[in-house]
């Protein structure tokens, strides 16, 4: 009983002090974690680390260390102190049956190990080869914001103005209205039919396809240049002119070759439910852009002039010479000089847009790394204790080796040659678990195949580079065994 007494006095010693390290590492990782997921996480700011999920989390740590210390000393109860005494020596520090225990435990934290590192190592180069993805449209110096005018004047006067004087503010290159902006979900899902040459002509079946709504300097803004035909007319923007002129609109190249492989698909006409009676001609073909998602190809699009269609809110686009955040509170006061009632929200740059976007395979990344990390730590520091535990339990038979006449590079190889066979061992048993795990990531992963035969080789290289001094040092302990000390005992 007084050996379990100790064992206890001991375990609560250990798990008061890692209960407080690990309560502060907690405080400090949700802090962190707010940091690192920015918007892959939906209400994140609300994550806290609460007083139940402490209690329970200590609790869990308190019997943890209960079992990893209460069965060691159960089984010290068991052995014979005479027999412990005849065997008290530098060999006596742990039997074979503890050191294949360990062994098992480093092969596991190895494995483990290998396979958060190749998880790792494919979110970051799914995330390298999204950074260098071609939308079709420029991200650089423009500043979005969702503007609701909701109280002001007629709807062509308001935007009208808006334009005209946020355009004249120094450093504004072009401004833009339109309701879709590329990557932030926006679009007006509708059936559409596509017609002949003239608005008599045989109509086909509907097509289900995604509209957005600009003003004709979005285009020119956007950088998504307009390959044939032409862009829309700006005589659109003006209330008595929209009453005379036709509909138009105009394609992006996905939906031109989809729907239109052998004919130019200018001056074609299509036809909107409850619009049967005007028909809209395509009047060009625009640039395909990635505007659902970076990961996702473009698909056929319809862009309609805004002064055509009246979204209730829109985006404003504002391209700027240089950085385009600090133009923000004047671009506001012009609002609201022109409608004091214009709601503004939103306000990012489209820069940002992009990168919220791929926020989830950005937020895997990080966490899969810092994982990563933290059980390289642990693998390397149980390899290390393995092969020191080893050497300390097999200090008798290196003397007997040195007093035979070996070398200490061949007592250093013997050393490097277990902790290798650990370390094999574990690659082997992480590549299957790297697989499993990879496979499981599939839906993060961008031009990057799960069973990727690169990015398994560079871990497995990487790894066994780092594990070289975690199986060096105790070698090197072991080539400087004193033979006459360790065979005292004897």
């Amino acid at each position: 009983m007084e050996l379990f007494r100790l064992v206890l006095i001991e375990i609560l010693l250990l798990a008061v002090l890692g209960g407080l390290l690990g309560a502060g590492l907690a405080y400090g990782t949700v802090k962190l974690l707010k940091i690192v997921a920015g918007p892959a996480i939906p209400r994140l700011d609300a994550v806290s680390v609460s007083w139940p999920a402490l209690g329970f989390c200590l609790g869990t740590s308190a019997l943890a260390a209960a079992l990893a210390g209460l069965v060691p000393a159960f089984r010290m109860s068991q052995l014979d102190p005479v027999h412990g005494l005849k065997s008290a020596g530098p060999s006596a520090s742990a039997g074979r049956a503890d050191r294949r225990l360990l062994r098992g435990v480093a092969v596991l934290q190895t494995a483990l190990t290998l396979a958060l590192l190749v998880g790792a190592g494919l979110l970051i180069r799914t995330v390298n080869k999204l950074a260098r993805v071609r939308l079709g449209y420029d991200t650089e110096n423009i500043l979005t914001m969702n503007v609701t005018d909701i109280n002001g004047p007629n709807f062509f006067t308001f935007h009208d103005r808006t334009l005209a004087r946020i355009s004249a503010l120094p450093g504004v290159k072009q401004v833009a209205f339109a309701w879709g902006v590329p990557l932030t979900g926006n679009k007006w899902m509708t059936t559409v039919k596509i017609g002949g040459e003239s608005d008599s002509g045989k109509f086909n079946d509907a097509l289900w396809i995604p509209l957005r709504s600009v003003t004709p300097e979005y285009f020119e803004l956007m950088g998504q240049h307009v390959l044939s035909g032409r862009n829309f007319p700006a005589s659109h923007s003006t209330e008595t002119n929209r009453a005379v002129m036709p509909s138009v609109a105009v394609v992006n190249e996905a939906m031109a070759k989809r729907y239109f492989p052998q004919v130019n698909p200018i001056g074609r006409m299509l036809r909107m439910p409850g619009r049967e009676d005007k028909p809209i001609e395509i009047i060009g073909v625009v640039a395909n852009a990635r505007t659902e998602a970076v990961v996702r190809e473009p698909e056929p699009e319809i862009y309609f002039c805004l002064w055509e269609a009246f979204p209730f809110t829109k985006h404003l686009l504002i391209r700027t010479a240089s950085n385009p955040r600090p133009l923000f509170i004047t671009v506001q006061r012009e609002l609201r000089a022109i409608e004091p009632t214009v709601a503004i929200e939103n306000v990012k740059t489209l820069e940002q847009i992009r990168s919220d976007s791929v926020a989830p395979q950005t937020f895997a990344m990080r966490l899969l790394e810092g994982f990563s990390f933290v059980a390289c730590a642990l693998a390397l520091v149980g390899i290390y204790g393995v092969l020191s535990l080893s050497v300390s339990s097999r200090k008798r038979e290196i003397a007997i080796r040195n007093a035979l006449g070996a070398q200490r590079r061949d007592i250093l190889a013997l050393v490097l040659r277990e902790g290798f066979r650990l370390i094999a061992v574990g690659l082997l048993l992480g590549a299957g678990l790297a697989i499993i795990l990879a496979r499981a990531l599939r839906t993060f992963l961008f031009e990057v195949q799960p069973t990727d035969p690169l990015t398994l080789l560079g871990v497995v290289i990487l790894f066994a580079a780092v594990a070289l001094p975690a199986c060096y040092l105790p070698g090197r302990r072991a080539t400087k065994v004193d033979p006459m000390e360790a065979l005292r005992y004897e």
